[in-house]
């Protein structure tokens, strides 16, 4: 019988303790599976205790998912190289913003033949232009890597309510693994053979979230959030047609698509941030240190990056929500300027 495949979570956050307590259920008494799961934790002091030590005596996050049991088989590890070393499946979840540094630590210390599964929602852009967090993870490990997006807030997960979400994986092998270490009957998975509109809505629906949090904070209804919503959604299927023509209409309508973005503008970081914005007129990076416990924004870190290819392509009128949205974090226009985005925005693209 082949050795049973041993998983590592890459990241310890809400949403990472949350896919840790739904994989580490998962494998016990699975065949498949070795039991034991290893979870990267950034090392912090809680009260004068590690939290790696704590999440290894009282089986809960106290920090990022407190008052959430984790299954005892998931073990915290401070080290990365330790965590990840034997691993078949790396999943990783964490800000797309420390990917590179976490992969440069894992470089060279990968089990042969392991495969990837990002839940990281963001973009990476350099001089040499866009690539997908998949795309970086595949080119400096060398394994193949899948993405799992959809309407997914981490406390109403871990609460085990009723939610679905997309795993993009171009190998059907591979998506049927990763969908068996992750659905359960309250996580609903679709696997779609679209990887990288998967991908690309994760992260540019925290654009329109912030946009929709605008909204909030001007004091304007959800008809308003309504427009948003609808007029972001069409700059997204533009956006994933200019990435790849492979890019499916169909895919938008999965839960990494129309309900992600749906759920997003309604609650979570983003929305939430970006009503304070307007509301208390006190910088992203404020709010962000002041309102999420040392959680990040993606919201608008994406809608930068997406602004430096936009204006690299000279195509920002194209994409007047996202550029607007943009210039609006940085205060390059006031927050009541979105208003005039959305009554301007031509009706058809």
């Amino acid at each position: 019988m082949a050795d049973k495949k041993k998983i590592c979570i890459v990241g310890s956050g809400n949403w990472g303790s949350v896919i840790a307590k739904i994989v580490g259920n998962n494998v016990q008494d699975n065949d498949k599976f070795d039991s034991r799961v290893t979870m990267y934790v950034y090392e912090e002091m809680i009260d004068g205790q590690k939290l790696t030590d704590i999440i290894n005596t009282k089986h809960e996050n106290v920090k990022y998912l407190p008052g959430v049991i984790l299954p005892k088989n998931v073990i915290a590890i401070p080290d990365i190289v330790e965590a990840s070393k034997d691993a078949d499946i790396l999943v990783f979840v964490l800000p797309h913003q420390f990917i590179r540094g976490i992969l440069k630590m894992m470089k060279g210390h990968i089990k042969k033949g392991a495969i990837g599964v990002s839940l990281a929602k963001g973009l990476d852009i350099s001089d040499k232009g866009l690539k997908l967090i998949s795309e970086v993870i595949t080119d400096e490990l060398g394994v193949g890597c899948a993405v799992l997006m959809g309407a997914n807030i981490a406390p109403e997960v871990a609460r085990e309510d009723f939610c679905e979400a997309t795993i993009g994986c171009n190998d059907p092998e591979e998506g049927r693994l990763l969908k068996e270490i992750m659905q359960t009957s309250y996580f609903r998975i679709v696997v779609v053979n679209d990887a990288s509109t998967v991908e690309l809505c994760g992260a540019l629906k925290n654009i329109v979230a912030t946009g929709a949090g605008f909204t909030d904070g001007l004091g304007l209804g959800n008809n308003t959030k309504a427009a948003v919503i609808r007029l972001g959604m069409m700059e997204m299927v533009k956006f994933c047609k200019m990435y790849s023509s492979d890019s499916k209409i169909d895919t938008f309508l999965e839960s990494c698509g129309i309900a992600d973005l749906v759920t997003t503008s309604f609650s979570g970081r983003n929305k939430r941030v970006a009503e304070a914005f307007v509301k208390t007129g006190k910088s992203i990076e404020t709010l962000e240190a002041e309102m999420l416990n040392g959680q990040k924004l993606q919201g608008p870190p994406t809608a930068a990056e997406i602004f430096v290819i936009l204006k690299a392509k000279n195509m920002l009128d194209s994409f007047p929500l996202f550029v607007a949205i943009h210039r609006i974090c940085t205060g390059e226009l006031p927050p009541s300027a979105f208003i005039d985005c959305l009554r301007n925005h031509p009706e058809h693209m």
